[in-house]
């Protein structure tokens, strides 16, 4: 199975936070975790706008580490199509979703990915499957 990470089960990964540990010791040899370029470039944006000091650098190590074991996955041409739709219907109901997280949810669904977040806003999204960290 392959399973997408969100921003911030990266953000935890670097952090060493339980919930992810836990739920990375338990994947199967099969499996693969994967990132995508929105993810990595959301993580490479936190860090930077942080003032410089230990915080910034600890992250700084810390996402240069787990960024160089996580494949990045390109954009699927078809996710594109799935992020309109995505967004049309979402619209359509009333309900936001941050750009940046409607392509993570349209590159998942694209790549047939589960995605791996702590964010309740994607458990709205037909046909996306979600670990849930939260």
């Amino acid at each position: 199975m392959i399973y997408l990470l969100d921003t911030n089960a990266v953000s935890d990964l670097m952090i060493a936070a339980a919930r992810i540990e836990n739920w990375m010791a338990g994947l199967g040899p099969g499996d693969r975790v994967v990132i995508c370029p929105i993810v990595r470039g959301e993580v490479l944006f936190g860090i930077a706008r942080l003032p410089i000091g230990r915080r910034r650098v600890r992250l700084e190590e810390a996402s240069r580490q787990r960024l160089a074991v996580l494949p990045c996955e390109p954009i699927p041409e078809g996710a594109g199509d799935i992020y309109a739709a995505l967004k049309l219907v979402r619209q359509q109901r009333g309900l936001t979703l941050d750009e940046n997280d409607l392509w993570v949810a349209a590159t998942a669904l694209a790549l047939g990915a589960t995605l791996v977040s702590r964010d309740r806003d994607f458990g709205g999204i037909d046909g996306l499957s979600v670990v849930a960290l939260y």
